[in-house]
Order: C-alpha cells, then structure tokens, then sequence
C-alpha cells in the first residue's frame, strides 16, 4: 500500500489547522469599494474636527463648578418664579397658540403639492421632481428667525408675520416626510385607479391620501409640537405672544417673569404632545404606539377602560349573532338601507372630534386677529424692500471677520453634535424597549427625555449665558443638552426597530445583554444612528445661528445687529452662508447614508 502522507504539524503550542481554517483562507476577499473608504475618512475627518471644538470652546468640568457661584448668585437674584396677570397670560398663551397652529397649517397646505411634485413616484418629471426638492431644502436652509424679519417689514409687527415665518419655514421639513411617506405607499391602488380610467387627481385622492394620511397628520403633530417651542425665538424680532413678553422680561432683567413664561412654554409642550397622541387615536382609530408621555397616557386611558368592561368583546360577538345574516334585499327600500352608513358610537365619536379640530383652527386664525386686507396691498412694498435686501454685502464688516463667525456657528454644532451623540447613544438606548433591562429604566429613561425635549434650547442659552458669560461655550452646552433630547429619541426608536432575528440568535448562544447589545442590536442601527446625527448637525447649524443672537457666539450676533440696524443686505449674505453650508451637510448625509446602506 502507498504510504499516508501525513500533513506538517505546526510548530510549537500552535493549535492544528482545521479545513474550515483553510477554506476561509482561500474564499475570495470582499472588495473594499474605495467610495466606502472614503466616506469613512470624511466621518472620521468630521469627528477629528468636531473635538477640536470642543477643546476650543473651553468647555470643562473644573470651569463649571468654579461657575456655580455665578448660579448661585443668578437664582438668589430671580428669587421666585413669577408670571403675568392671568387674563394677560391666557391672552399670550392663545395668541402663541393661534400664531403656532395657524402657521403649521398653512405649511402642511403647501406642502402636498410640493410633496407631489418632490415624490419620485409622482412627479411629472425630473425638472418638476428636482425643483420640489429644492423648495424642501430651502425653505429649510432660511432660519424663521429671517424670514420673520423680512415680514415684520412688510405687515408691521403682529401675528401676521409669525404666521408666514413659521409657514414658510416648515414647509421644508413636511414637504419632505409627505414625499417620503408618498414614495412609500403601495402602487397597487393607485395602477388600480389609473387602469379604471381615473384621472391624476382620483388617483391621488383615492389611491395615496388614504395610505399616506395617518403619516401626514402624525408629521403635522409633530412639526406643530416644534414650531411651538420655536415660536419663543421669534419674539426677539417683533412677533406677538409669549416670546416676546419673554424677551421684554429678559432685557429687562426681570428673570422671575422670563423663567416663568418659561415654564409657561414647557407646559404647552407637554399638553401638545398629549393631546396630539388622542388626536391621533381618535380621528385616525389607530392606537398610539410611541414611548412619549402623550402615547403612555392615551394607551393607560385605554388599557384602563378595557380592565373595567373585560365582556366587551363577548357582547360584541354577542350583538353580532344577533344581527340577522346578510341577504339579498328584496325591494328597493331594503337596497337603499343596506347601502346607509348607521350612526354608531364609533361614528359619531370620529364625527365630533373632526368637528373639534375645525373649530381649533377655525379659532386659532381668529385669534390672531389677521388683516387679510394686508394680504393684497403688500404686493407694493415688495420692491421697495426688496432694493433693501440686494445686492448682499457684509456693510461695515471685513469678509475675514464674517467668515470667521460663520466657521464658529459649524464649530459650535459640530462640538454639540459630537457630545450629543455620545450621551445619546447611552440613554437612548437604556430608553430602548429591546436594551433597557426592565420597564421601569426604560420609562425613567423616556421621561427624561421629554423632559429635555420640552426645554427650549433658547432657554438654556441664556441662563447658561448668565452663569458662564457669553461665548462658545453657553451655546455649545445648550445644543448639546436640547440635542440629547431629539437624537435619543431618535435612537431609541431606531434601536427598537431593528431586527429581533440576530438578537436571538446571539442570545442562544449563551451570550450576555451587553454582548447581544454590542453584536447585534448597534451593528443593525449603526446607518441610522450616521443619519439621525447628521440631521442633528443640519439642525444645530440653524439652531447656533439663532443661539447667536442672545450672546451665544457665532454668525447670530451678526445677524441680529444686522437685522436692527436696518443693514438687510448684510442679512442677505449671512442666509446665504447658512445655506450653502446647510446644503453642503445635507450633501454630505445623502453621501453617507448611501455609502453605508
């Protein structure tokens, strides 16, 4: 018999070569694309940069607490938290809410044919597609803040112009989530519709409103939840309410007033978000199923009255054995009841409550007080203001000195992004359902961040401000601490959303939450985690421009004085720089979330 090669034992203590050792040698190498190669230098060039920013912005833990007798000193000062006669008080408060909600209307108005037209199943074609995009991009790029300058000259100051700064400014992110949602829906309705011989329109309405409106009235919620805390800002350049009563109170060191219009606001925010989740559970008949506080109270409300009728659902079935089965009607007055829809409890419910919504907006525009008349002879004075805003040029200032203003804005948002991320992705995901270890950790951990949410980054800045000074520093802690608050949600959202098959697959094997949590659950929610934080960054950029005008440093001093002393064409070319670094980011994250998709 020939002799049996025996293959070569490795040297020393090495463990022998198995054959799946082997094959795996010799499987073909996954190319690297030199696109992902790149993005993720330019990741890593961003993050470099960003803590750069933050060693640059002079932000520690020994200068804070040296800083804590600058609080001291500040609270001893307020003493305690005052508000406004109550009459005034309600009178702002509807103002405030009038402006807010007439404003997101009139944007979610705007929005459907912008979505139409931006929706790449919808579109008529891609000059139409290509110009609905850029409606979305810039009327996100133009802060409300310039925007409600430029009506304030127009209408005078009143509600008018909140309602179209807000309007026009929203119309970005809506038209943008409506788009989305219409790209998302199924075609099949809609063929339908079209092979019946249906026009455009029927297939619009018939075919993809009814898929796409529970999303549509959720994003309008939410955009209105948004436009009310950015509504304080706002009262800085002329518009009526509660913000500019804050910042009467503020200017005037009345701190005690500014505080309590304060909490004033973060009350409204928490009374929307509820009453946003009993919108949705009573006009759209679909459960809440969010974390927020909103969502948990409309779900106990519920769990609540099914505990105390647990025989509803045999009385139903009981009702139903009783109706008699359906048969063939046998004259035409049968026909003619058959086919009328009866007035069940269900019915008149959804019947009220869309009666209630019209009477809210119905009201919020009757509050405001509106000169429709203004609507018509303002056309006049557009060139004349117009002349005003061109050509753009920075006045008084060297292109040096507005350069560098504009470089400290992106530093403070790439700095306050950056220390986001990293105490986002910890409480986010201790408020994610599928990492935290009990439910009561992960509701502490929601709590807290509506809590955050509910704060007005603008807030923050001042009083960050009075503690620290002005600078860098008071605005990059504010947006840090507002941006924990919208990107942990975001994550923890993101984090329950992924997919459950790997978790239990690595659970099986024996291993621990945190080994389920580092190999399954964040490799999944990596792409959305590089998404959400450049919208994080894209909003930060606007937010530090606004932060700018009460001392938080940056190209928002600029603006503001530009803005009251009547220099329009210096405000011309700051919007300009905003958005063209606004769309050099947006850029920048459609790269990114395609390369790692």
């Amino acid at each position: 018999m020939p002799a049996v090669l025996a293959e070569p034992q490795p040297r020393g203590d090495a463990p022998p070569r198995s054959d799946a050792d082997s094959l795996l040698e010799r499987a073909p190498k996954r190319a690297v694309s030199p696109e992902r190669v790149a993005a993720t230098l330019t990741l890593l060039a961003i993050v470099g940069v960003a803590v750069y920013a933050i060693a640059e912005s002079g932000i520690s833990i020994p200068a804070l607490l040296e800083s804590w007798g600058n609080a001291e000193r500040f609270f001893e000062r307020v003493g305690g938290i005052e508000f406004p006669p109550a009459a005034e008080l309600v009178e702002l408060t509807a103002l405030t809410l009038g402006i807010v909600i007439s404003g997101t209307l009139l944007a979610a108005v705007i929005s459907v044919p912008v979505a139409y037209l931006a929706a790449s199943n919808t579109t008529p074609g891609r000059g139409w597609q290509a110009f609905g995009r850029f409606i979305t991009v810039l009327t996100r790029a133009i802060p409300d803040v310039v925007l409600a300058m430029v009506f304030v000259l127009m209408f005078t100051i009143g509600a008018l112009p909140g309602i179209l700064a807000i309007g026009i400014h929203s119309i970005g992110m809506i038209s943008k989530l409506f788009a989305d949602a219409i790209e998302q829906v199924d075609e099949g309705p809609r063929l339908a519709i079209r092979a019946a011989g249906g026009s455009k329109l029927q297939e619009f309405t018939s075919g993809i409103l009814p898929q796409v409106l529970p999303s549509w009235v959720a994003t309008v919620l939410h955009r209105n939840d948004i436009n009310l805390r950015g509504s304080v800002v706002l009262g800085y350049v002329g518009i009526v309410g509660l913000g500019m009563e804050m910042s009467f109170a503020f200017k005037s060191l009345n701190y005690s007033e500014g505080l309590g219009i304060a909490v004033v606001m973060f009350v409204l925010c928490v009374v929307m978000e509820i009453v946003s989740s009993v919108i949705r559970k009573a006009m759209l008949g679909t459960a809440p199923t969010g974390r927020g506080l909103g969502d948990r109270v409309v779900r106990g409300v519920a769990n609540a009255r099914a505990r105390r009728t647990p025989s509803d659902a045999s009385s139903r079935a009981d009702a139903a054995a009783q109706r008699p089965s359906p048969i063939e009607p046998s004259s035409t007055a049968e026909l003619e009841a058959a086919l009328r829809r009866p007035w069940t409890a269900t019915r008149i419910r959804n019947t009220a409550w869309g009666w209630i919504a019209v009477a809210v907006i119905v009201a919020s525009v009757a509050v405001c007080d509106i000169q429709w008349g203004d609507l018509v002879t303002f056309w006049a004075k557009v060139p004349a203001i117009a002349v005003q805003f061109w050509p753009p040029n920075f006045g008084n200032y060297d292109a040096e000195t507005m350069f560098t203003a504009m470089g400290e804005t992106v530093m403070i948002a790439l700095a306050a992004t950056l220390l986001a991320v990293i105490v986002s992705v910890v409480v986010g995901s201790l408020a994610a359902r599928n990492v935290a270890p009990n439910g009561t950790v992960r509701g502490s951990f929601r709590l807290l961040l509506l809590v955050v949410r509910g704060i007005p980054e603008l807030i923050l800045a001042i009083v960050l401000i009075v503690i620290t000074g002005l600078g860098a520093q008071a605005g990059t802690l504010a947006l840090a601490f507002g941006g924990i608050g919208l990107l942990g949600k975001l994550i923890a959202d993101s984090l329950e959303e992924v997919s459950a098959g790997p978790e239990r697959a690595v659970r099986a094997t024996g291993a621990s939450r945190s080994q389920v949590y580092a190999s399954a659950t964040v490799p999944q929610g990596t792409r959305a985690l590089i998404g959400h934080s450049f919208y994080l960054l894209d909003t930060n950029i606007r937010a530090a421009t606004i932060l700018g005008i009460v001392g938080g440093g940056g190209i928002g001093y600029y603006l503001l004085n530009a803005g009251q002393g009547s220099n329009y064409q210096v405000v011309t070319s700051i919007v300009f720089m905003i958005l063209v670094t606004v769309l050099i980011v947006e850029g920048i994250a459609v790269w990114m979330r395609r390369v790692f998709r």
